[in-house]
């Protein structure tokens, strides 16, 4: 399928990041786009550039964490011949091949604090300088730059400069993850299946059946609108008949009865770590003696722990979920089990 580069969504948060993208678009400025994986900031990155000056000039996009730290100096500012073994030829880097363009660097928080040097002097003074030269070439390319990383946090780190922070904050827009979309879901899974059904033949679009809606809604989508967007195409291709709406859902790909076991490291022994006042104590085991039998025991200490974390983050479901590392699923299962919903 080709990739997606539409933007699809109608809530308030996901809107007022396109508009800003939009605005910001015309100012020959760099700008860094935040947000979590699968929240479409390659689509944003391509926006601030169609809708700039520079829309007919090159569009050279680089992502940081796909080169290795030797060779990311290289790629983005070239080299000459016999620089390093294996370098037979002088070759022009991204800033070269952006010139008169924009450069949009991708998982921007991978760079090495030696590249994150170089590429201040290009963003400050327009100037790259080729691995194994001592010329300067004078470059014109507008940078954009995503991650999905707080980096004024790693700026506090001392893994990010900076310097180079200020020089590329110009303007920041941070893309809201797809749960803090109000009414974006269905639209979007309706969007995807509508596709999906017309790749597959079907004569008409079913739609989704009540059950599947409930699920999408409930569901926490850490993987943002790449994740939906696989739930939705798996869904539909597995759907036996196209004539009733599609009511099951697959969150989880490897799921299965035969799946291997996973491995697991071998714990090393550790003091507890004091408990945080933000983290809910868990209570003590029962009493021995109190329960006779194995399982009742077991349900009813679980019980004792969901109650008590309930309480104590004042009956939040996503919040106690978190506080005791279950899934939302997993927890709304849990409470209705134990009749504490």
């Amino acid at each position: 399928m080709e990739r997606e580069s539409q933007f699809i969504g109608q809530s308030v948060a996901f809107q007022d990041s396109v508009e800003r993208a939009s605005l910001a678009a015309s100012l020959d400025r760099p700008v860094l786009v935040i947000g979590e994986r699968g929240t479409g900031k390659e689509l944003i990155a391509e926006r601030l550039h169609r809708l700039s000056t520079r829309w007919d000039r090159p569009y050279v996009i680089m992502n940081c964490a796909a080169m290795p730290e030797t060779l990311i100096e290289s790629e983005l500012f070239g080299h000459e011949a016999g620089a390093f073994t294996g370098a037979t030829k002088t070759r022009a880097g991204r800033f070269e091949e952006a010139d008169g363009g924009t450069l949009f660097l991708d998982e921007l928080a991978t760079l090495s604090m030696g590249a994150q040097e170089r590429l201040l002097r290009a963003v400050e003074y327009g100037e790259v300088t080729r691995v194994g030269s001592s010329r300067p070439i004078r470059v014109d390319v507008r940078i954009v730059a995503a991650t999905n990383e707080h980096l004024p946090a790693l700026v506090d780190d001392n893994r990010f400069r900076a310097d180079l922070l200020d020089r590329l904050s110009f303007e920041v827009i941070t893309l809201p993850p797809l749960r803090a979309r109000e009414g974006d879901i269905e639209v979007l899974a309706t969007y995807f299946g509508q596709r999906m059904a017309a790749v597959l033949g079907w004569d008409e679009w079913p739609g989704f059946g009540p059950r599947a809606l409930a699920a999408m809604e409930g569901h926490d989508w850490p993987g943002n609108v790449r994740e939906l967007r696989n739930v939705i195409e798996r869904a539909i291709y597995r759907w036996a008949d196209p004539e009733k709406p599609v009511d099951a859902l697959s969150f989880d790909p490897f799921a299965s009865p035969w799946q291997p076991a996973a491995r697991k490291a071998t714990p090393k022994a550790e003091a507890p770590a004091p408990a945080s006042p933000d983290t809910p104590a868990l209570p003590a085991a029962p009493p021995s003696g109190v329960v006779s039998d194995l399982r009742a025991a077991v349900d009813a200490y679980e019980k004792q722990i969901l109650s008590d974390t309930m309480a104590r983050c004042r009956f939040n479901q996503k919040i106690a979920a978190e506080a005791l590392g279950l899934s939302y699923d997993q927890i709304r299962h849990a409470l209705k089990k134990h009749g504490l919903n």
